[in-house]
């Protein structure tokens, strides 16, 4: 049996199959063949298309059952591009294109929700500001887009809308309620608080249920359409940055991952939950959280690593294919302090991993997508 993946990316979407019994990928797919269309009407605005998103899942899904039957399919997994916001209306039509993770519209907004609620309400309750997230820009398009508004039956993060269109199900998760500003840590449950003071009604926001666990399955359009056998489980939905952490099996407190692509990330994993009041870092819901075993994923995000590298091997490098060019790469010295080493990173479409695990007490390498982490990422020079 295979289990099949989606991931939603802004530049491509990829398909894979895995066989299920080995964990090996068995086929796999990126579409399209060059990066995805992302609009931009004015200056630090981003969008795409949601249903561009289902087309190209469309056709990744076609081109890996060349290879392999979507009747040897038991479960699907759907991973994400974080803080999207797609405004469907009652019949799960898109309303306007999605406000995608990297539009910064809504930042004034978010401040100044942060200082009217409270920064410390804020801080205590959901670890962040609102800042420029996700209930921030469905405030814009309240304020900016009222028509629009006024039709929304529901606010979808991008995974939210693929999991809709495989099952006819809307749903959310709390680890998407998180990534939206829209969880509350210290109550264990929605943050209606913020939703109230951007004049969000309760019912726009989906029902949330776990990262894992059966919460759907593919319904008979789907498998008219995509030839994937009615009944079929969606298993699991994260975004990006928890669902990379998983894929290196960072889960456990103490254990952190990191990865360089569109943006440079570094995720540790903790069961207390903590804010930062400088807001250089962001705390959110891990994928395995549970009430009786918490577990928050605490995030740092450069952005623009992967286009940056590109122009440095473009410029600097003369375009040569394949050759490294010098990053920092953090590490952990023996007093636990962060330093940084000149080390080389091949820089390719896809991205580069290594976790730090506290447990197992060493570095992991990993490499996808062109990136190669070297070899000095070993015992005596652990990645933290």
């Amino acid at each position: 049996m295979k289990s099949l993946g989606i991931d939603i990316g802004s530049s491509s979407v990829k398909v894979s199959l895995l066989d299920i019994e080995t964990g090996n990928c068995v086929v796999s797919a990126t579409c399209p063949d060059s990066e995805m269309c992302i609009v931009a009407l004015r200056n630090g605005w981003a969008e795409q298309d949601p249903d561009m998103w289902w087309d190209y899942v469309c056709q990744g899904i076609r081109k890996v059952s060349g290879s392999c039957p979507m009747s040897d399919v038991a479960a699907i997994g759907i991973t994400y591009q974080v803080h999207g916001l797609v405004l469907v209306s009652e019949g799960g039509k898109p309303l306007r294109h999605s406000i995608i993770w990297c539009d910064s519209r809504a930042v004034d907004i978010g401040a100044d929700a942060f200082e009217s609620i409270g920064r410390d309400f804020c801080l205590s309750h959901v670890l962040n500001s609102p800042g420029n997230f996700t209930a921030s820009k469905l405030a814009w398009v309240r304020w900016n887009e009222p028509e629009v508004f006024k039709k929304a039956y529901k606010a979808l993060l991008p995974g939210d809308y693929i999991a809709y269109r495989l099952t006819g199900n809307i749903s959310t998760s709390i680890s998407g309620l998180s990534e939206q500003i829209l969880w509350d840590f210290k109550e264990e449950r929605r943050a209606d608080f913020i939703a109230d003071h951007y004049g969000i009604p309760h019912g726009m926001i989906p029902e949330a249920v776990p990262s894992m666990g059966i919460f759907s399955y593919t319904d008979a359009a789907a498998e008219r359409l995509l030839g994937i056998p009615e009944g079929t489980p969606v298993s699991y939905r994260a975004g990006d940055q928890p669902n990379n952490a998983f894929s290196l099996n960072v889960m456990e407190p103490g254990e952190i991952a990191a990865t360089a692509g569109t943006s440079g990330v570094v995720y540790g994993v903790v069961d207390t939950p903590k804010a930062d009041p400088l807001s250089r870092v962001n705390t959110f819901v891990h994928v395995n959280h549970v009430r009786d075993m918490p577990r928050f994923g605490i995030l740092l995000c450069i952005n623009g690593t992967g286009i940056m590298n590109s122009w440095a091997r473009k410029n600097v490098m003369q375009g040569r294919a394949g050759q490294p060019i010098p990053l920092p790469f953090v590490q952990k010295d023996s007093c636990n302090s962060i330093r940084c080493r000149n080390r080389a990173l091949q820089y390719g479409r896809g991205f580069g991993s290594c976790a730090w695990s506290r447990s197992r007490g060493r570095a992991v390498q990993f490499a996808r997508g062109g990136i190669f982490i070297p070899e000095n990422c070993r015992n005596d020079r652990p990645f933290r």
